[in-house]
Parts: C-alpha cells; structure tokens; sequence
C-alpha cells in the first residue's frame, strides 16, 4: 500500500489495544517525526510507512493519532503557523509604534528564532510551489510581514514608496540569508550589524547601539 493512501486499511483503531510492552507513540511524537523529515527532505519525505519505521511503530499507530496523511500534513502547518506566524500577527496589533523600537521588535522574531524556525519556513515555502493552499498562506504571511515593516519605516518618517522598498528589502536581505543558507563568522558578522542597520534605517534615522539587532 502506497503512503499516499490515506486508508487505514482495516488496522489502525485497534492499536490501543496494544499488548504489554509494545511501544506506543503520541500524536505530537509523530508530528516531531514527520517536521524532521519535512525539513530535511521536503513535504514528498513525509510518509506513512517510512516514518513508522524510522519511530519502530505499525501504521496502526499513525491511524490511532491522524485519520489520513492529510491529517499530519495539517499538523505541520499549524507548527509553523504557531512558531512562524503567530509572532508577526501579534505584532499586528500594536499601537502607536516608535518605529525603530518597532522594527526591532519585528526583526528580533527571526533572529532570536524562538519560536521561529528558518528551516521549517524555507520547507513551507517550498512545498507552497506544488500546494495552492499552502502557496496562499504563504503570500498571506510574505505581505504580512512586508506591512509590519512598512509600518515601521513610516513611523521612521519616511514616505509611503520608500517604506515600501525599505521594507521589500529588508524581508528580501533575511529570507535570502536563508534560502541560501548563508553562514559567517559570528565577529565577522557583528562587525556587519551596524552597516547593515544604516543602510536599511539611514539616513532619517541612526540605529540606537542597544538595537542593533541585524
């Protein structure tokens, strides 16, 4: 049977009947399996029976926890929606922003990466390219985040054009930084922080020594 069957096949409500001993498995335990996968190899990694085996488990024990391998698909998404999005929609709702504070705020989500993962958004973007659903919540965040960014710029003082570019920029410089898995040496890279800071907040504004955050 194929993982791309989503047919219990007659073997998964009985699984907690399980004998003494035999291993059992939390839906959570399976969704931790299957990002890992998901991350590493892409949303095509993610299957029934290569994750049983990789957890030592029957099928019967996916069927228990997940009604189809749809199930698990949606699992992943509302993990990256939690450590992904979350953060960015909470941001939303903030009022009279100081907008330098207020670009801080926004870029320490990715940069500190708790909750947020850069390797579980590159694996969500790209499964958006086979996935229309996907692909919607993923132009949905891309522009939610490019606003909050907007928004910082024009509380900077600047216009609404050159938010927009500052703003397209700046998300541009930190998704790139992932989709090319870009590494550095961290004192070369403090070294670069407050560059980086002038060019995308100068000239209005001077990055505060406690924000340099890029």
């Amino acid at each position: 049977m194929s993982d791309l069957d989503d047919s219990p096949a007659g073997e998964a409500k009985d699984e907690p009947q399980r004998s003494k001993g035999r291993k059992t498995l939390s839906r959570e335990a399976w969704i931790a399996a299957a990002r890992e996968a998901f991350e590493t190899g892409g949303i095509s990694s993610v299957k029934i029976d290569r994750l049983a085996r990789l957890l030592r488990v029957t099928r019967g024990s996916f069927y228990f926890h997940f009604s189809s391998l749809q199930d698990l698909h949606d699992g992943l998404m509302n993990v990256w929606r939690a450590s992904n999005c979350a953060p960015f929609l909470k941001l939303q709702d903030a009022k009279d922003i100081d907008g330098v504070q207020f670009f801080s705020d926004i870029v320490h989500v990715w940069v500190d990466e708790n909750p947020f993962s850069p390797r579980l958004d590159l694996a969500v973007r790209e499964w958006s390219r086979r996935d229309a659903t996907v692909a919607r919540e993923i132009k949905d965040i891309d522009t939610l985040r490019i606003d909050l960014l907007v928004r910082a710029f024009l509380a900077m003082g600047y216009s609404d054009d050159e938010s927009t570019v500052r703003a397209r920029l700046t998300y541009f410089h930190q998704i790139g930084q992932y989709a090319l898995s870009f590494e550095e040496d961290q004192d070369i890279r403090k070294r670069y922080q407050p560059i980086f800071g002038d060019v995308l907040l100068g000239p209005l504004v001077e990055q505060p020594e406690h924000l340099r955050v890029l």
